[in-house]
């Protein structure tokens, strides 16, 4: 898999790459889905051996696709799959002891089952795996035609929240060594949905995924795919970006490591994540409208936490015809009581499809330049007593340079 570094001045900025083994090498079908015995490394250490030869710079490697639990097709069973990687681990501490660099070794690679992840940790013990990398698929299938629909449910989105949250639980307890990785989403499985995967109501589950994710310390979120399939971040035919690779994009340029707490009680339709800022002082916040009639006007109360005061609004016939008033908590300290800015970057979909292909950003399309560059992604600069507006089923980074949180110090 490859993991991408997203820049403004090219498709890839730099790669991190990341290279699944095959964890079935040598080993013979037992009964039905399940197969046994050692693993053959011989082809593994040959590959590994050839990389460093040519000096290419491998950040980890990854064991198996799919083999744990119940499996995808093949499983394999936990008391074998530790015995592997402990003997993969002392190939890769042999082969590299004489490097300045020594990959990470990430396993399984397959949806995560509790107490097979927590064997996995118990039986191959400190310090041998790095990162456990699961996939998680939580919009069913691509065929499904009530996708859309799973898309802008809270109720189903939050229950990815399980997933996440028992696999922090489960490293906590048995492996605290190792970081949480997702190593595969694409949200609707076997390619994902056409017309669905590839336009914009898309982003919808795939921004509340990567703030969900962090919330629930994920380290690594490679996402299925960059080309390839109905969920590719470029067009297959034209490599033209679709709608979710400008959200990566912002993703990226915009959110910081640190994960700050976000403290709501407003509709659920109203999701929202708070980081530290990347590569800059201050906070950005991360808002999703899922509501299809509601439309949130949100002003900032100054205080000892950052508050929200949230209106919803709700539309009918082109009119708001109530407004229920919410406050939501955001941790954080204002620094300042002068006049100040905030950066704003709404996503909307073109002529209000949410099924369309081009995304725009603050109301102007996201396309590529005559020279076939990325386009600027500018914000726009909104003073910060003025109140923040969110548009029906529309996604806005909300970046606040001048409020300082302790735990961005």
């Amino acid at each position: 898999m490859l993991l991408i570094q997203l820049s403004l001045e090219s498709y890839i900025g730099s790669v991190m790459l990341t290279f699944g083994l095959n964890a079935l090498h040598g080993r013979h079908k037992m009964r039905r889905s399940q197969w046994g015995g050692d693993w053959d490394s011989s082809n593994a250490q040959d590959f590994m051996k050839y990389t460093i030869s040519k000096g290419y710079q491998i950040d980890s490697w990854e064991f198996g696709n799919e083999l744990s639990g119940s499996g995808v097709g093949a499983h394999v069973l936990v008391s074998q799959y530790g015995k592997d990687v402990i003997h993969l681990k002392n190939i890769i501490n042999e082969l590299y002891k004489d490097s300045p660099f020594k990959p990470s070794l990430v396993a399984p690679g397959g949806f995560f089952e509790r107490e097979w992840f927590a064997k996995l940790l118990q039986l191959s013990g400190s310090g041998v795996l790095d990162a456990i990398s699961h996939h998680i698929y939580n919009l069913g299938a691509g065929v499904d035609p009530k996708l859309v629909s799973k898309i802008l449910d809270p109720n189903h989105l939050s229950k990815a929240a399980n997933t996440f949250s028992n696999l922090s639980h489960v490293i906590r307890r048995h492996g605290p060594w190792a970081s949480a990785w997702v190593g595969e989403s694409g949200g609707a499985y076997n390619s994902g949905g056409p017309h669905v995967s590839d336009t914009f109501v898309n982003s919808f589950w795939y921004l509340d995924q990567l703030g969900m994710a962090s919330k629930y310390h994920t380290k690594v979120y490679c996402r299925q795919t960059l080309i390839g399939g109905n969920y590719g971040l470029l067009d297959a035919t034209t490599y033209v970006p679709n709608p979710d690779y400008y959200s990566a994009l912002l993703w990226h340029q915009l959110m910081g490591k640190v994960v700050l707490a976000v403290d709501s009680d407003a509709s659920p339709f109203l999701r929202s994540y708070a980081h530290c800022s990347k590569g800059r002082a201050g906070v950005t916040l991360l808002v999703i409208n899922l509501s299809n009639q509601t439309h949130f006007v949100m002003n900032i109360e100054n205080s000892i936490n950052l508050k929200l005061v949230v209106k919803e609004q709700s539309i009918s016939r082109g009119s708001f015809t109530r407004s229920l008033k919410k406050t939501f908590t955001w941790v954080g300290v204002n620094a300042s009581d002068e006049a100040l800015f905030r950066e704003e970057y709404h996503l909307t979909p073109k002529d209000g499809c949410l099924q369309s292909q081009t995304m725009l950003l603050n109301g102007f399309p996201l396309e590529l330049t005559g020279t076939g560059n990325i386009p600027r992604l500018d914000p726009v600069r909104v003073n910060m007593n003025s109140p923040i507006s969110m548009s029906p089923l529309s996604i806005a980074f909300i970046v606040f340079p001048n409020f300082d949180a302790p735990a961005c110090g």
